[in-house]
């Protein structure tokens, strides 16, 4: 660590003579970790460690001026070439300090395209962990905003007093630098404690991305890309909008694009080629339905998907691309489903549905979806049509059977569901309706399906599959003990635990979800004989490799299909996942006597606990208790079997 900066009044900047590039190149290079730590202490600790070490570090670099530059603010013994950069990398990081969601953030990429260093492919980075104290500040820390994050770095990184800190925050752009000062020397924090590793992004420690999902992306980027590639040629295809042949790409992108768009070259399986195949998927369903020979409403549909028309309605999963086909894709389904005419396509990435209105009139629809790796269960149904709060599905052929369950009842048996030969069921009561405010209501209910497939099929159990919106159905899976493995929701344990969590899916609607699996990760025993609650951990990941979890509370004794109540929500975590399992989170819980306590459980990957912040106290075991009040804000913290930390989810 650099020698810390000690405190003095402002030089006069007046009669400096401007910083050569060469000099603030050599004053970076010798404070950049100082500089560097300024930055990630200044960031938001909601960008994530991996996130904001790599931003930190790139704000750091970019804060070597193009040309000369004259001091602004120097204190009396500063160099003015370390006062230069030192400045830009505090506007850097105050500008960048809170993570951009929405329409924002999308326009900030856009206008940045071209990636700037430093970058990290296959790795995620962060720093060593700290102890308690250390853990603790980052949370003080995360609580204050960027101007008083900023000045506790000055503070404590750069020993500046509070006139020179208040001084180069105004400098940086801050609207009220003193009371940010005074916001940083009000949150009590041990500022000593900012030279610790916890907050070196310049001494990391090294873990792979997930290794599974990445493969998953290099397939999908693969065919997006190919996608891409054709994509130029839609001005040339027929029935485009003023296009013409001049305007489409020469030779053989026009011909390809032409093939894959032209319905006799669509793909089709016969009826036993799943009983063939290497591994259950979509590329192994026949083509079913009735109008499968109709080559007028093939052509619509592909001509639909080439260049959709103002009159066509397109909609995508998060992360799926709505462009051509850059090769014939297969036909699975073609047919009159609930007064539309409906065509299910897939390109080995994505499902694409094409609907049309028998009466004649508006409404045509494409819908686009992510289903790429889909295996087995995640490649056994699909979505034919809505209408009136109740799903039609289409099944694959090595599915035997369909029955409706609710997943609110779990002592009520599943209804059997009519099919037809071709393999669309009658409709049935869709989850789209289902909400989370009406959960625990007098009449709330969860419809899901559940799937019996055929006798012989390897590697498949009877499961359960709920719609979200999408064209395919979410698979619910169930988990106990260590590592969060799944099992099929289908045990009475299984949907005993989704009575409580399935209303919880309506925070995860229309995102994409691939998979959502329930975790019992501990029992807890409550003081006075209270009875023991349970704790849940509800993950959903989606086919975007985007992920959501909850952490849910039980109390004993509430009722079958009362929701657990939410004690932590995360995004993009490893928590309850197949990397990562660990998990810990804490409530705050009322007896019946009416004497509050805190309470703490982790996961099987966790040995003990410790709370801070609040009661003060440690437990040798995974569960912790400790009389508190209402208002207590506690910190919890545990130590994993393998002698690392783990923090609680909030």
């Amino acid at each position: 660590m650099d020698t810390q900066a000690t405190s003095a009044p402002a030089a006069d900047v007046t009669s400096l003579p401007p910083v050569e590039v060469d000099d603030a190149e050599a004053a970076l290079v010798e404070h950049y970790p100082r500089l560097v730590r300024i930055a990630y202490l200044t960031l938001s600790a909601r960008l994530g460690r991996h996130r904001r070490v790599l931003l930190a570090h790139r704000v750091a670099q970019r804060s070597l001026p193009r040309g000369r530059r004259v001091p602004e603010v120097v204190e009396a013994g500063t160099d003015p070439a370390y006062a230069v950069v030192r400045l830009a990398t505090l506007r850097g990081a105050l500008a960048r300090a809170d993570r951009v969601d929405g329409w924002r953030r999308w326009a900030r990429s856009a206008g940045n395209a071209v990636p700037v260093p430093p970058r990290v492919i296959g790795l995620r980075l962060f720093p060593r962990a700290g102890g308690s104290e250390e853990l603790a500040l980052d949370r003080a820390l995360a609580r204050l905003d960027a101007p008083a994050r900023a000045a506790f770095a000055l503070r404590g990184v750069e020993g500046l007093d509070e006139e020179s800190t208040a001084r180069l925050l105004a400098s940086a752009g801050v609207a009220a630098p003193r009371r940010a000062v005074r916001d940083a020397a009000m949150s009590g924090v041990n500022a000593s404690l900012l030279v610790s590793g916890e907050f070196d992004p310049c001494v990391l420690q090294a873990r792979p991305t997930d290794l599974v999902r990445r493969r998953q992306h290099v397939r999908a980027g693969v065919g997006a890309a190919l996608a891409v590639v054709v994509a130029a040629a839609l001005l040339g295809v027929p029935g485009s909008d003023g296009g013409t042949e001049a305007s489409g790409p020469p030779g053989s992108a026009q011909a390809a694009l032409a093939q894959a768009l032209d319905p006799a070259s669509l793909l089709r399986a016969d009826a036993t080629a799943w009983q063939r195949a290497d591994r259950l998927d979509f590329a192994s369903w026949p083509a079913r339905g009735d109008r499968t020979g109709d080559q007028a409403l093939l052509g619509r549909a592909l001509s639909a998907w080439g260049r959709p028309g103002a009159s066509v309605h397109v909609s995508a999963t998060a992360g799926t691309p709505s462009t051509p086909p850059a090769a014939p894709p297969r036909l699975l389904f073609a047919g009159d489903v609930d007064g539309a005419a409906i065509v299910l396509l897939y390109d080995g990435v994505r499902l694409v549905r094409y609907a049309e209105p028998l009466d004649g009139g508006s409404g045509t629809a494409l819908d686009f979806a992510r289903v790429d790796g889909a295996l087995g269960a995640s490649a056994s149904a699909v979505v034919l049509a809505r209408s009136d709060g109740n799903a039609s599905y289409l099944t694959a052929p090595w599915i035997s059977g369909v029955s409706l369950r609710d997943l609110l009842s779990p002592s009520a048996a599943p209804q059997a569901i009519h099919r037809a030969a071709d393999g669309v069921t009658d409709p049935v009561p869709s989850a789209q309706a289902a909400t989370d405010a009406n959960c625990g209501t007098a009449g709330a209910t969860w419809p899901a399906i559940r799937l019996t497939p055929r006798a012989g099929v390897p590697g498949l159990a009877p499961f359960v599959l709920t719609d979200l919106g999408d064209l395919a159905p979410a698979h619910l899976t169930y988990a106990t003990g260590r590592g969060a493995v799944p099992a099929e929701a289908t045990s009475a344990d299984a949907t005993a635990a989704w009575a409580h969590s399935a209303c919880r899916l309506a925070s995860v609607r229309g995102e994409g979800v691939r998979t959502v699996n329930t975790w019992a990760f501990a029992d807890q025993p409550l003081p006075d004989g209270a009875g023991t609650a349970q704790w849940l951990c509800t993950r959903a990941d989606d086919w975007s490799g985007d992920d959501h979890v909850l952490v849910q509370f039980l109390p004993p004794g509430s009722a079958p299909d009362t929701p657990a109540a939410v004690s932590a929500s995360a995004r993009s975590t490893a928590a309850c996942g197949p990397l990562q399992p660990g998990v810990l989170s804490g409530v705050l819980w009322k007896a019946r006597d009416g004497r509050w306590y805190l309470l703490g459980a982790g996961s099987p990957e966790v040995a003990s606990l410790t709370a801070t912040g609040g009661p003060r106290s440690t437990s040798p075991t995974r569960t912790l208790v400790v009389p508190a009040r209402q208002t207590t804000q506690a910190e919890l913290t545990g130590r994993l079997t393998t002698g690392g930390t783990l923090d609680a989810l909030k």
